[in-house]
């Protein structure tokens, strides 16, 4: 047992973990555990800036087991403190990770007494009290096909003891359950925190009591608040006496910037809009209440809405993606933040003949929507939001809808003020934060965290045995005409050279698609079978149905150079079709560039280059991720020996034999 008592110094605390982690330390007798320097360093570097409340970057390479060595000086500085450990992580298979396999083994190792818990978004929770209402008002809110699952969410209601999505066989209709699940001024702890039916409240009480909470970066940056609320807080973050430990810190930029924007989409506004009032259906709260005025004026602000968004599509140049920059003020006249106004103030008359408090809660939910976006519309247009980049972006399946986006360029001052401030506790951790230099600078910078210490740790991994790099030299450039012809060889030639068992990362759809069509008869003869990111199975399907077979070939795009992880043979090759410079094109990244070039830099060495690193690296590090694991990685980008830049893309990867080929 570990000892609770108060002569347990914050200077000994360090000492402490150190012997946890040392070969005849705690966790030495728990099953499987191996010992490994670089645990136990990682695991004193997180105890030290804990017991000094101050803030740490650490990478540490894959294989040093990185979650129990934040987890467990997080886990007994919370108990001893009574402080809440907040764990955010990128990825669901971490968070499983950590929740069902991880967290498990520190409870049993250190017989310390805590609660854990993973931290959902309140939309995923069933809210009895929406449910019993809508079932209610099912008449006026739905159709029959959408009555029809309304009972059937019901039913599932009289059984279910977790009351989340995740409890459902099968997810029900998203337009139904968004009128029955948790709302933030609708379930709220007056109206439901006394009902012990209340999913939501019941986790929200347990989220209360927990020692530890895993959750995304997402959900985080929701709960986070402005800079000027986290200046009140002045000893946490979340909660009033907690620290935060990122695991997978790379993709915490481009997470906080999609949260600290703004942002209005087409078919979001169009759904609320709906709720109160549906052409189609002729359902929704304004009929529920009676009030034709507000009906009609919700059915014309609705076709407004097509009309507003509409003129956005044209307007813009889409030719290049789905983005499109937008770089002047009233770039489409403003015809849709008075029809919003007149509605708001609709639902601000009808709630005053409204007595029931649930009721009333819905529709001021749905004011306050109304609200919000036309504040987002009226901002975007005149492009108030300064340092902001501002967008339009297709969405939906085929691309029919469009959204409204405003981003900071820089996030580096607003996370700063957020996360690094004096007395508080923040560490950041990944595999790949260094680009090859010193002190893990890039990535400091890109998040604020200019004054905070680094560590670099080591992976125990022995790549040199492990791994092998084959890099081809006489490849056409990626602009060639006669390309893709060149991969389609090289691919195959490497597939029969670890037959199959590979991943081949492409940094275009487009280029995976075609070399998919090129190969796959040829790959069918050879009795490998070919996986393709796209194709109908969601990613953690493809990466289930990769695991079942060792003939098995998975071409995949961006969400596959990260967040990976397939031990044992079944993975034995990793192909690099193309170094991953991000395009350009996009208007954040094109906007960061142009502030590089504005304050005097040089955005390729600066950004482009930097990023590339980084994604490669998080690319080659599927391959290894055992100690028992044997492959190669294939780089069929000559530019890596052509180019001035192509050593730095070398000094940043895994010690291990290369050959040119």
């Amino acid at each position: 047992m570990i000892s609770l008592d108060s002569e347990n110094s914050a200077t000994a605390f360090p000492d402490r973990v150190r012997d946890i982690f040392s070969e005849t330390g705690l966790l030495a007798k728990a099953k499987n555990f191996e010992y490994r320097p670089e645990q136990q360093e990682m695991a004193v570097a997180v105890a030290t800036a804990l017991s000094e409340q101050r803030h740490l970057v650490v990478e540490a390479g894959t294989g040093v087991g990185k979650s129990l060595a934040y987890l467990v000086p997080a886990v007994l500085w919370a108990v001893e403190h009574k402080k809440k450990a907040v764990i955010s992580t990128y990825t669901i298979n971490l968070q499983e990770q950590l929740v069902y396999k991880d967290i498990p083994i520190v409870q049993k190792t250190l017989t310390v007494p805590f609660e854990a818990m993973l931290w959902k978004g309140r939309a995923n929770y069933l809210c009895p009290l929406r449910l019993e209402r809508a079932v209610q008002n099912a008449q006026e809110l739905f159709t029959s096909p959408e009555q029809a699952e309304l009972t059937r969410i019901w039913e599932w209601a009289q059984t279910t003891q977790d009351g989340s999505l995740s409890d459902f066989a099968v997810e029900p209709d998203g337009q139904v359950w968004a009128q029955v699940c948790s709302e933030q001024h609708i379930c709220t702890t007056k109206s439901c925190g006394q009902n012990p039916k209340c999913f939501y409240q019941r986790a929200r009480k347990r989220l209360i009591n927990a020692d530890v909470v895993v959750m995304n970066h997402t959900l985080f940056f929701l709960n986070l608040g402005g800079i000027a609320e986290q200046e009140e807080n002045e000893s946490g973050y979340l909660f009033s006496n907690d620290f935060v430990i990122f695991d997978e810190a790379h993709t915490v930029e481009q997470v906080a910037a999609r949260q600290i924007g703004i942002g209005v989409s087409q078919y979001g506004l169009r759904y609320a809009l709906q709720r109160l009032y549906n052409p189609k259906t002729k359902k929704g709260l304004f009929q529920v209440h009676r009030n034709p005025e507000a009906v009609r004026q919700t059915a014309a602000l609705l076709e407004e809405v097509e009309t507003f968004f509409d003129k956005l599509g044209e307007r813009g140049d889409f030719k290049k993606g789905r983005e499109f920059r937008v770089r002047q003020p009233d770039f489409v006249a403003d015809s849709l933040t008075g029809p919003l106004a007149k509605v708001q103030q609709l639902v601000v008359e009808t709630l005053r003949g409204v007595e029931d408090e649930t009721a009333k809660a819905e529709l001021q939910d749905l004011g306050r929507r109304i609200r919000d976006a036309r504040s987002a519309v009226a901002t975007f247009l005149k492009q108030e939001a300064e340092d902001h980049v501002y967008w339009i972006e297709k969405t939906g399946k085929t691309q029919q809808y469009h959204a409204l986006h405003a981003a900071p360029v820089d996030v580096a001052a607003y996370l700063r003020a957020l996360l690094f401030p004096e007395g508080k506790c923040c560490v950041m951790t990944s595999a790949t934060l260094s680009v090859g230099t010193e002190a893990l600078t890039y990535f400091r910078n890109r998040v604020g965290a200019d004054e905070v210490e680094a560590r670099q740790i080591g992976s125990p991994f022995d790549y040199q045995r492990q791994m092998k790099i084959y890099i081809t030299r006489k490849m056409p450039d990626p602009r060639d005409a006669a390309h893709e012809a060149a991969l389609a060889q090289q691919i195959e030639h490497y597939l029969e050279m670890s037959k199959g068992r590979a991943f081949v990362l492409f940094t275009s759809y487009k280029t995976m698609s075609n070399l998919a069509a090129a190969l796959r008869e040829r790959l069918d003869d050879l009795d490998y079978k070919l996986l393709v990111q796209g194709e109908g199975l969601p990613r953690h399907r493809l990466i289930a149905e990769f695991k079942k077979d060792e003939r098995h070939v998975l071409f995949g795009t961006e969400s596959f150079w990260s967040g990976v992880d397939v031990p044992g043979e079944a993975l034995s090759n990793v192909i690099i079709t193309r170094l991953p410079f991000a395009v350009p094109d996009h208007p954040l990244i094109g906007a960061r560039l142009e502030l590089i070039e504005a304050n005097g830099g040089d955005a390729f060495a600066e950004y482009s280059l930097p990023e590339a690193i980084l994604k490669l690296r998080q690319g080659v590090g599927r391959l290894i991720r055992t100690k028992q694991d044997r492959g190669i990685v294939v780089i069929l980008d000559n530019r890596i020996l052509t180019k001035n830049y192509g050593q730095a893309f070398l000094r940043a990867l895994p010690q291990c034999p290369v050959e040119v080929v």
